[in-house]
């Protein structure tokens, strides 16, 4: 399988020499804060803890009716670090020693020791060379589509690739929105041609890239689907990646921090990440901060800087938020009880409902007149027949909290607790 890494590779050398002549893109600017005492060093202590700690902004209970109270069941925040001791701490020494720093693109004066340190755990939680740390999740997408598109146009004969010279790309019907807008950007200039196969439908995906004639090959998923609460069928989609020999890119929006021993997503829990070559994944769920990531070789992670328009022309990350994802990083990696936490709601969920639950995603019923804060999920998020209540079971949640929602959800919809299939309709 080598020799497919070694194509693309191929292909990312020629793009970087004709975009970075001088090879400036070895020598990105990296700012040099102001080295602050070690009581200022806001990555100076990362503490954590063996089990769960009180949280401090828990709204008293004594005296507060009881309709102004209410479970929240609609965050993305599966670990419950947002409001961890270390994040706040690490946040606010970095917004107290440094105040935002530098406002500007990483490219110009943006990028700095706190980032460099971000993107190097990163990479090393997901056993790649290099990682590129963005503004948000969207922006990972589009920043690592964007470059993508590059090797098409900078490897092609003229101004615009031919028919041979256009990469194909696969993706899932039911990937995120940030994916598609990249895809459609691609289209736009001529660098692509996309290809969407039925949802987690590997004989059709198969059928599709039999009947491909092009060389460059590129398919792309989500690992867990944000709308569904279904995993890719990532051991299927690896045996066709070896088949079809394409580039292997996976979405790890909701699986990074969450799944794995060690928080290392998808790949880790299969053993199987030597098999995706490209990681997209963000700071602003399980990691309870904000930002996204593209963890990839060197090579790639020079072209995403090179060539990718949303991570060159935005203005990096406050130092504090990345203190902080530093910080959240640090404690998912260490604090695995509070995964093991989350997977426990999920089985306790199933348990008590017989919903066939795979992931802390779960679409269900309205509950919030009940006290539990459960969002319609509409278009455009999802098609005009297709509406639902998402819950999103996480570390914050205790057994209690869940028997209470599902007794309320039993109230709502009869019978929950028989087979899924009995109840569809009433859904």
């Amino acid at each position: 399988m080598a020799s497919i890494e070694a194509m693309w590779e191929e292909l990312v050398v020629r793009v970087l020499a004709r975009v970075d002549k001088k090879d400036f893109l070895r020598y990105l600017p990296r700012v040099c804060l102001a080295k602050p005492s070690a009581e200022e060093d806001p990555l100076a202590d990362v503490e954590t803890f063996d089990g769960p700690v009180e949280d401090p902004t828990a709204p008293a209970v004594d005296g507060e009716p009881a309709r102004n109270r209410m479970l929240l069941f609609s965050a993305n925040d599966y670990l419950n670090l947002s409001t961890h001791p270390a994040v706040r701490k690490a946040s606010a020494k970095a917004a107290l020693a440094f105040g935002m720093g530098p406002r500007s693109s990483a490219m110009v004066s943006g990028q700095t020791e706190y980032h460099r340190r971000l993107e190097n755990v990163l990479a090393e939680m997901h056993k790649k060379e290099a990682c590129v740390v963005t503004p948000t999740g969207f922006a990972a997408n589009t920043a690592f589509l964007s470059a993508l598109g590059g090797v098409a146009t900078h490897n092609a004969a003229s101004r615009r690739p031919a028919a041979h010279e256009k990469i194909a790309v696969f993706s899932d019907a039911l990937n995120h929105a940030s994916i598609i807008d990249g895809l459609r950007m691609m289209e736009r200039h001529q660098q692509a041609v996309v290809s969407v196969y039925r949802h987690s439908d590997m004989q059709h995906l198969d059928e599709l890239l039999s009947n491909c004639p092009f060389e460059r090959k590129v398919v792309i998923t989500d690992s867990l689907f944000s709308m569904e609460g279904d995993f890719a069928p990532m051991l299927d989609l690896v045996q066709l990646r070896k088949k079809h020999r394409f580039l292997f890119v996976i979405d790890e929006a909701h699986t990074a921090f969450v799944c794995g021993r060690n928080g290392g997503g998808i790949g880790e829990v299969y053993g199987i990440e030597d098999q995706i070559d490209i990681i997209v994944g963000t700071l602003s769920k399980a990691g309870g901060c904000l930002g996204g990531f593209v963890a990839c070789s060197q090579k790639w992670s020079d072209l995403v800087r090179g060539l990718g328009r949303p991570y060159i022309f935005s203005t990096a990350s406050p130092v504090p938020v990345i203190a902080a994802a530093y910080a959240a990083v640090t404690v998912a990696r260490k604090e695995g009880w509070r995964r093991q936490a989350v997977w426990n709601r999920v089985q306790e969920f199933a348990a008590m409902t017989k919903h066939p639950a795979t992931s802390p995603i779960l679409s269900l019923v309205h509950m919030l007149e009940r006290g539990f804060h459960i969002i319609a999920i509409r278009p455009p998020a999802v098609a005009p027949n297709a509406c639902r209540l998402r819950v999103t079971l996480t570390t914050a949640h205790t057994s209690e909290d869940v028997k209470r929602l599902v007794s309320a959800l039993s109230e709502c919809v009869p019978g929950l607790n028989r087979p899924v299939d009995q109840i569809a309709a009433r859904l």
